[in-house]
């Protein structure tokens, strides 16, 4: 697949699909796919924003992943985003917890940090990794 990302995230939620719906309606990310199994529990699903994917499932599958993953976390996700004062907004309008308010960085950012329900920790800002200075 042309343009599809090399690295994608990959997370651990206890409730998997209280944090699709928080990424979503809270983060403006787009749900690409979710894969549940007979019992309910979200086997994979994945999610973009702007070119970058993050792919998450429910804790307690089974699967040799989650296994792996027994007692991982949280994790810290970086997002670029273009307004990050609109950003911010949208997520503290659907109770997000803000960990810090939008901040101008002196390396010339402007960011926020929000925690999800289950403790991973999502910064929002305008630095694009591997621009040019």
């Amino acid at each position: 697949m042309a343009g599809a990302p090399h690295i994608c995230p990959t997370l651990r939620y206890d409730d998997a699909k209280a944090a699709i719906k928080l990424l979503t309606e809270a983060f403006g990310f787009t749900g690409t796919a979710v894969y549940e199994g007979e019992d309910g529990l979200v086997l994979h699903a994945e999610l973009s924003y702007g070119n970058g994917m993050v792919m998450l499932g429910s804790k307690g599958t089974g699967s040799e992943f989650d296994k792996l993953m027994a007692g991982a976390g949280p994790v810290g996700v970086f997002v670029h985003v273009d307004d990050v004062d609109e950003h911010h907004a949208r997520a503290a309008q659907h109770g997000v917890e803000i960990v810090m308010p939008p901040t101008d960085q002196d390396y010339g950012s402007r960011e926020y940090m929000a925690r999800d329900t289950e403790g991973n920790i999502w910064s929002f800002g305008t630095y694009t990794p591997g621009a040019a200075e």
